[in-house]
């Protein structure tokens, strides 16, 4: 017999990590971040404060007057409570991550397409810069192809 019988429940695999409410503040925040640049130290700011997820979210509770009375936060509550699970954080670093790798292969692509165009370009654009062509970038290159063939039907 043990002493947590009952109490130890495996992860139903059907059932999501996170609410819905909460799964939206955390990708509102991973987008913020990854919008800003700030990948790499936001995810060794996470790593390294993981184990204090539970004191930061409570630290959270301490200051929420102060916070809720300088600014109109709606979605400060619901990360609070997201942050009180022990999961959150690691949840929050992979959609960082995952965030991250599009944007990085949408740089990519982005570059790939000013390189072959600039050799379309005559000396004085390209080396002096002068007299540059307006050029749109094609949604293609922007999206990328798996997701602009989603719109195209």
């Amino acid at each position: 017999m043990s002493l947590w019988r009952g109490h130890v429940e495996p992860p139903e695999p059907e059932r999501p990590a996170l609410p819905e409410e909460e799964a939206a503040v955390i990708e509102k925040v991973a987008n913020q971040v990854v919008k800003r640049g700030m990948t790499v130290p936001a995810i060794i700011f996470f790593e390294s404060v993981k184990p204090m997820n539970f004191i930061g979210s409570q630290a959270m509770v301490f200051f929420e007057p102060i916070v809720q009375g300088l600014f109109d936060f709606k979605d400060y509550t619901t990360f609070r409570q997201a942050l009180e699970k022990r999961t959150t954080l690691e949840i929050l670093i992979q959609r960082i991550e995952a965030l991250d790798a599009i944007q990085v292969a949408r740089e990519k692509r982005i570059k790939a397409f000013f390189k072959e165009e600039k050799k379309k370009w005559k000396w004085y654009q390209r080396y002096l810069g002068l007299f540059l062509p307006k050029t749109k970038i094609p949604d293609e290159v922007l999206n990328g192809p798996e997701e602009s063939s989603k719109k195209a039907p």
